[in-house]
């Protein structure tokens, strides 16, 4: 990561510094985190390290439409004020960080792959075999493989083995989930944080990030599903036994809300996102009828305010919500992992805090539904705690699951810092080590 001092002093190697960057349609937020090795925890199983937050800066985000960099020193701009503001805090200079990455048609596939072991014992190289064979399969053209996890491993056709390492068998199988998007939006993203004179460490879904941050361990581990709803998409996450196992993207969101609201009422989308905010709901209220909210016209500035209803906008509100969320239930019974997640479903990002969000879900959805906020991360101020941080905290968050996915199939890709000896591939083994 961004290291402070050598790579092989002792004093980085037992305390790194971490930079994420969440690169969104609404806001562009920075997080600068020192991480430090914790005792055993046993809320957060798993983590391996404490995340202190040492400086965080955000930003109105230009340049970005639903996930996808639409203008590049608009978007350049915006990324440069955040990181500024969180190396400010911070007291020092950032070089490289983690970023997510929300646009590019995600699709999460999966595939099998085995190797032969010859009646040996499993050990790192073989599980780098295998974790090869089933990442190879996922190289298309057009497309970059953003996540290749192991779901599960299987020896001598026994399911079910998490962890082959130190074990005896003939052939040595897996389970991959493979999360891949488009090339071109990918490589505007990164285009524009170079431009800014930063360098890409590792790129990470949404989806997984937010999943991450916002699911607790009983959740992660009986299966449940995170849906992040942000300004410009909203993404869904669905993890089983502690992995991984699903991932996708709709390119609607909070901003979309805001939108129907300013055609509907003939108002600025300022004045509907404000009206958004302090009135709207998801749900229909007794007093809709009699509550009147003032709105201002587009137009003269002469022009006398207009009242109205509340439950015209509500109304207005409602029908887009529902139809996010109907999207989304359609997405995860086709995903074949309805199942999985039973009624657990988690919700997180800044459109979920709009009133009535929870219930509207969990009407659509027919599931349990609570909102999450970020877990287990150290000074963080008052306003980053809510549900719009959780996929910068889930950046912070990755590096210490990341381990298993560290491994030279992504040498194809551009981002060979995992596991050919690049950057995260220190950072996890300074993890371990550290660890």
């Amino acid at each position: 990561m961004s290291w402070l001092g050598g790579n092989n002093d002792g004093a980085s190697r037992r305390s790194g510094v971490l930079t994420v960057l969440d690169v969104g349609s609404s806001k562009v937020s920075c997080v600068v985190a020192k991480l430090k090795p914790c005792e055993e925890g046993h809320l957060l199983r798993g983590r391996s390290h404490r995340i202190q937050v040492i400086g965080i800066g955000h930003q109105k985000s230009h340049g970005v439409k639903s996930g996808v960099v639409i203008d590049l020193d608009r978007a350049e701009h915006a990324i440069r004020l955040a990181v500024d503001a969180a190396e400010r805090m911070a007291g020092l200079t950032v070089d490289s960080l983690i970023v997510n990455m929300t646009a590019g048609r995600l699709k999460s596939e999966t595939f099998n792959a085995t190797i032969n072991l010859g009646g040996h014992e499993v050990d790192e190289n073989d599980i780098k075999r295998v974790l090869a064979a089933g990442a190879k399969q996922a190289l298309k053209s057009e497309r970059e493989v953003l996540h290749a996890l192991p779901v599960g491993f299987s020896l001598d056709g026994e399911r079910g083995v998490r962890d082959p390492r130190g074990m005896v068998g003939d052939t040595l199988g897996v389970d991959m989930h493979v999360l891949t998007g488009d090339s071109a939006p990918l490589r505007n993203l990164e285009l524009a944080i170079n431009r800014s004179h930063l360098s890409v460490e590792r790129m990470i879904a949404t989806p997984y990030a937010a999943g991450l941050a916002a699911l607790v361990d009983d959740e992660l581990e009986m299966g449940a599903a995170c849906i992040d709803m942000g300004g410009g998409t909203t993404t869904i996450s669905v993890f089983s036994e502690g992995k991984f196992v699903y991932g996708d993207s709709i390119p609607v969101g909070g901003n979309h809300v805001t939108l129907d609201l300013a055609k509907g009422l003939s108002t600025s989308l300022d004045a509907a996102e404000r009206l958004k905010v302090m009135h709207g709901s998801a749900l229909p209220g007794s007093a809709d009828d009699r509550d009147l909210v003032t709105i201002q016209p587009i137009g003269e500035e002469g022009e006398a305010p207009l009242q109205i209803p509340r439950s015209v906008m509500t109304r207005i509100i409602r029908a887009r919500i529902e139809e996010t969320l109907e999207l989304l239930r359609e997405r995860l019974s086709k995903s074949g992992y309805g199942n999985v997640v039973g009624k657990r479903v988690v919700l997180t990002g800044g459109a979920s805090q709009l009133a009535g969000m929870p219930e509207a879900a969990r009407r659509v959805l027919g599931r349990n539904v609570r909102v999450g906020r970020p877990l287990g991360v150290a000074g963080l101020p008052e306003a980053a705690k809510g549900p719009a941080f959780s996929t910068a905290v889930g950046l912070m968050i990755y590096p210490q699951v990341a381990s298993f996915e560290s491994h030279p199939a992504f040498g194809a890709s551009r981002f060979k810092m995992t596991g050919t000896g690049g950057r995260l591939h220190r950072m996890s083994q300074w993890l371990r080590d550290s660890f």
